[in-house]
């Protein structure tokens, strides 16, 4: 079976363009519906060609992209916008910086072991508040 050198795999393109660290991370996000082919959830083994839409859903954002040119090796990346035509829209990315921004506000406060005598005595004042 001859391959056709104009398509290849999703999870292998996404590799390739450095859109997920890993080929296995691609399937699963592929797998999950995370990923839509022009306007279609698709499977991982789905072949890309030039000028299709890929919309990828990250935790914070949706990234969409074109497909300039299909290859199968993972490349630089300095040459990926070769490869992509990045066509997320700007609020897109301000979404996704925000957690970055507000990062206090989303991780949880460390409870590892006692309290410290500070803390310790936060928690009792705080208590005593509402006992009164």
């Amino acid at each position: 079976m001859l391959e056709d050198p104009s398509k290849t795999r999703l999870d292998s393109f996404l590799w390739s363009v450095r859109q997920f660290k890993t080929r296995s991370l691609s399937t699963e996000a592929c797998k999950k519906n995370w990923v839509v082919v022009n306007g279609r959830s698709v499977k991982p083994s789905r072949q890309i060609k030039n000028g299709d839409i890929i919309q990828i859903k990250y935790p914070t954002y949706n990234k969409t992209i074109k497909v300039s040119e299909v290859l199968k090796n993972r490349i630089s990346a300095k040459l990926v916008n070769n490869y992509i035509e990045d066509l997320t829209p700007k609020e897109e990315y301000i979404k996704e910086e925000l957690p970055r921004k507000n990062k206090r506000l989303y991780t949880p406060p460390s409870t590892k072991g006692r309290p410290s005598k500070k803390n310790r005595r936060d928690i009792e004042e705080f208590l005593s508040n509402f006992k009164q």
